[in-house]
């Protein structure tokens, strides 16, 4: 397995030989010193193994088996009009889609947001040369540690750019669309986003990762929110690429005084999924709310790792991780709340709640707290469970079926994060995709309508 691994390692670090060459000349010398930093870091630490304590319970040695090539160039092969429609959701209008990591100018629509408002390709941003993007590009994703962002850093060779101008308000939502296509080779891309929201901006920001129905794709992603002071900012990932695939993001937000972000992460799919969510409320008043629901079935391993970092005093802080896993998956979710010495008066609260509907269905769910402070107010917990056999019993009761009755428990327990969605075309992707696990086994149909479950989430 070690000599396997190197030679997965040595097929990207021969990646960046060859990606140096084609950009050589054609970007600032800061963006290729970094580039030069992250594959040396890269090269040093190589992958991670369970004998990491951040990767305790996540093993990446399925994916170190496989030797991955860059992805191709664009290409919609399988492509069709109702598969568009359903990635890019219908009422978006604002939209931004990359092709195996690349800007799609044809797939995209730039025109409907408020003037000043910049909204791209990142790439195409950096022959500006203006400087906007020096002072926040690789400059908060941390990738010293971190095997993946290393290489994304190195890597990455377009993604999405928005700056927010001061005191704008962005009243339709952004989505940037990531698509991934594989052929009969597997195939790697490391998408990265820059959110820039300057002070007293506000913008709802959504990410959609998805994939064709076949092939083995890799998405590497790195997406950094530079949250200015008084900003408000409402962003959502998506994840729902094929269950051959794997999926390795990190998601770094910095916020400045007052600033408010809530971050909401839904994991619908894939053989392999990590996603990092790290956040600095790094001036007083600062607020971050973090949802997120996985489900997981087969032998799909999902995990969930968050870091809130309280720097400064008056911060708040709110997380709601909701898991559901059948077959035999697995889940894992490690929280952590640090407060450090100075941030007094900080108010953080982390719930993560599992749902398993099989006995083979497993998770490992470890919310920490670690706090420097004296004057703070801070609570966390942890559950695992089956659905309540008597919530089952007085459903059916009441003339409905022992698998309905089964899954309006389920729904209802993932309602309370479904809910909290406010764009409503991710919101019914999120539906619709739950429906479709449980009509599976049910005679529920994406056609119902969502009852309201909120009475019946007490009882899973």
């Amino acid at each position: 397995m070690e000599q396997k691994i190197t030679e997965q390692q040595e097929i990207f670090l021969a990646s960046f030989r060859e990606l140096e060459k084609k950009l050589a000349g054609k970007e600032p010398a800061w963006l290729s010193r970094i580039r030069r930093e992250a594959i040396e870091r890269f090269a040093a630490i190589g992958f991670p193994t369970t004998r990491d304590e951040e990767w305790k319970f996540t093993s990446v040695a399925p994916l170190a088996k496989i030797s991955f090539s860059p992805a191709a160039q664009e290409s919609l092969a399988g492509f069709s009009k109702d598969l568009a429609q359903e990635w890019l959701g219908e009422g978006l209008r604002n939209r931004l889609v990359f092709v195996n990591g690349r800007y799609s100018e044809s797939m995209s629509s730039v025109e409907n947001f408020p003037r000043g408002v910049l909204m791209g390709s990142l790439a195409a941003a950096l022959q500006q040369a203006n400087g906007q993007l020096e002072a926040h590009l690789a400059r908060y994703a941390v990738y010293r540690n971190h095997a993946f962002a290393a290489l994304n850093t190195a890597l990455w060779e377009d993604g999405a750019y928005l700056r927010i101008p001061k005191g704008t308000v962005v009243e339709e939502p952004v989505h940037v669309l990531y698509v991934s296509t594989a052929g009969k080779q597997a195939s790697v891309s490391h998408p990265r986003t820059l959110l820039v929201a300057e002070p007293d901006s506000q913008v709802t920001l959504i990410e959609s990762y998805v994939g064709l129905p076949e092939g083995v794709c890799f998405s590497n992603a790195v997406t950094e929110i530079v949250a200015g002071e008084n900003s408000v900012i409402d962003h959502y990932k998506l994840q729902k690429e094929n269950g051959q695939s794997y999926h390795i993001a990190v998601l770094q937000v910095h916020q400045e005084r007052n600033a408010h972000v809530s971050s909401c992460s839904i994991s619908l799919d894939g053989a392999l999924v990590r996603n990092d969510v790290n956040v600095t409320l790094d001036a007083e008043g600062a607020e971050c709310v973090l949802n997120g629901l996985y489900m997981a079935g087969g032998r799909q391993h999902v995990d969930n790792h968050t870091t809130v970092d309280h720097a400064k005093p008056h911060g708040t802080s709110r997380q709601l991780y909701k898991g559901i896993l059948s077959g035999h998956a697995a889940g894992v979710f490690n929280g952590k709340i640090l407060v450090r010495k100075d941030a007094q008066k900080t108010n953080a609260v982390q719930y993560n709640k599992n749902l398993l509907l099989s006995e083979n269905a497993a998770v490992n769910t470890k919310p920490q707290l670690e706090i420097l402070a004296d004057d703070v107010r801070c609570t966390h917990g942890a559950t695992v469970g089956q659905i309540d056999p008597e919530a089952v019993f007085y459903l059916r009761s009441r003339g409905i079926g022992q698998q309905d009755a089964q899954s309006l428990l389920t729904y209802a327990f993932a309602g309370e994060v479904i809910e909290r969605i406010r764009p409503e075309p991710v919101r019914t992707q999120v539906q619709t995709a739950l429906f479709a696990r449980l009509s599976a086994t049910t005679s529920l149909t994406t056609s119902l309508t969502p009852p309201r479950t909120t009475s019946l989430q007490e009882a899973v």
